[in-house]
């Protein structure tokens, strides 16, 4: 596929994807998630899609926020640790199955409690992921810069 930066080919998409990420990152806020799971959530269909440009943004993001390293540097086996609560795991999962890596490695999906959640926060994770995977897929095919 040919390298488009979409934001300048297609300024309007662009903002109308610019909202979307607002409207679903503030919903998360209201159904009482909070900015460190959002950004866990990113940086995880980040890690997955391959988008180095956002992986960048997430983690400075994440920090910010409040994040730890040590958490920063699991989060990509995060089933494996015990770093997270209940509720990121299961935001993790969503996040992941929204991704789409389940059809990928159906054995290794740990048994989450998906109920630590409500229906209105699995929802605002879902459109987290959804959101981030549509940046991240502007990201790889505009071929955004990623340099020290």
């Amino acid at each position: 596929m040919q390298h488009v930066n979409l934001g300048k080919r297609a300024p309007k998409s662009y903002e109308a994807l610019m909202t979307l990420s607002t409207q679903t990152e503030e919903g998360a806020l209201a159904a009482g998630l909070n900015k460190q799971l959002i950004e866990l959530v990113k940086i995880r269909s980040s890690q997955l899609n391959g988008c180095a440009f956002c992986l960048r943004m997430q983690v400075r993001d994440a920090l910010t926020a409040g994040e730890t390293a040590d958490r920063l540097a699991v989060v990509a086996a995060w089933w494996e640790s015990q770093y997270f609560t209940p509720a990121e795991q299961a935001a993790l999962l969503i996040a992941e199955e929204v991704t789409g890596v389940s059809d990928q490695h159906p054995t290794r999906r740990p048994e989450i409690d998906r109920a630590v959640l409500t229906e209105q926060q699995a929802a605002a994770v879902a459109w987290v992921a959804i959101a981030i995977n549509a940046w991240n897929r502007v990201s790889i095919v505009s071929h955004y810069a990623v340099a020290p």
